[in-house]
C-alpha cells in the first residue's frame, strides 16, 4: 500500500508540471539543473503529508512470573495512521540544515490481553491518538547530484496526546487504560530531495522512539493490565511526503 501511494504522488508530481522534459531533467547527464537557487535561502518553507506505524516497547517487571497468569502475555495491534504538518528550515551551509517539522499525528493502536476472561470490553484496549507533534532535526546532506540530492535527518521531538486521559479518575477497573499527554523522543531517518521544475518533492522515512514512560497504572498494585508494565513507550515509522 504504502509503496502504491508513493508511485502515484511521483507520478502525479511529475505530470503536473506539464511537461515531459521536468522528468528527464532528473537524472539527464547534461545536467539541466532544476532551481538551481532554492537550497540557497536561509529561510524555507513547506508542507507534508504522510503515513504513520507507530507501535509500542514494553519492558515488563523483572518479577514478572511472580505476577497472576493473566498478566503474562500482552499483545498489540497497530495500524496505519496518517500525518498532516508544515515545514521550517533554517540554512546553515550547503550540508548542514536545522529543520522543525511540527504537525498533527493520528493513529490507532490495541492492546489485546489472551489471558483475561470475559468480552472484548474486558480483554480489549482500543487506544486511539490525535497528537501534536514537534521535532527539531539537523539535516545532513550530500552534494547536489544534478537534480536530486540524498540527505539524513537526526533530531528530537515531542508528541503532545490530545486524546490522553492522564487526568481520568477512572482507571482499568471501569474500562479506561489511561496514557500520558507528553511523550519525547529521538529520531533518525533519510530522504532524498527531487528538484522539479516549479517545487521540491522530498519522500523522507524516519523512525521514532520514545525515551519517555507514558503509562499511567491503575490503582491496584496488581491490575493485570498494568501491573506486569515497567515501561511503555512509544515506536514507530513516518513516511511523509514533503513539497517545498
Amino acid at each position: 500500500m504504502v509503496k502504491k501511494i508513493l508511485f502515484l504522488i511521483l507520478f502525479s508530481a511529475f505530470v503536473s508540471q506539464g511537461n515531459a522534459q521536468g522528468i528527464f531533467n532528473l537524472f539527464s547527464k547534461d545536467k539541466l539543473l532544476n532551481r538551481q537557487n532554492h537550497d540557497k535561502k536561509k529561510y524555507r518553507w513547506g508542507y507534508y503529508l504522510g503515513l504513520n506505524s507507530l507501535d509500542f516497547n514494553i519492558d515488563y517487571v523483572k518479577n514478572r512470573a511472580l505476577l497472576p497468569a493473566e498478566s503474562q502475555d500482552i499483545e498489540i495491534t497497530k495500524n496505519t495512521g496518517f500525518n498532516v504538518g508544515l515545514i521550517g528550515n533554517l540554512r546553515i551551509n550547503d550540508y548542514l540544515d536545522i529543520r522543525t517539522e511540527p504537525g498533527v499525528v493520528f493513529n490507532d493502536r490495541q492492546f489485546f490481553y489472551p489471558n483475561i476472561e470475559g468480552t472484548e470490553n474486558d480483554n480489549v484496549r482500543d487506544l486511539k491518538a490525535t497528537s501534536v507533534y514537534i521535532p527539531l532535526l539537523v539535516k545532513f546532506s550530500t552534494k547536489r547530484l544534478n537534480n536530486f540530492k540524498p540527505f539524513i535527518t537526526a533530531g528530537v521531538s515531542t508528541m503532545i496526546n490530545l486524546s490522553s486521559n492522564e487526568d481520568n479518575p477512572d482507571d482499568n477497573s471501569a474500562g479506561q487504560f489511561r496514557m500520558k499527554t507528553n511523550s519525547f523522543n529521538y529520531e533518525l531517518g533519510f530522504g532524498i530531495d527531487f528538484f522539479l521544475p516549479y517545487f521540491k518533492f522530498t519522500p523522507t522515512i524516519r523512525g521514532v522512539w520514545s525515551i519517555t514512560d507514558e503509562l499511567v497504572r491503575d490503582a491496584d498494585k496488581n491490575s493485570p493490565y498494568t501491573s506486569p508494565i515497567e515501561k511503555l513507550a512509544t515506536t514507530g515509522v513516518f513516511l511523509n511526503f514533503i513539497f517545498q
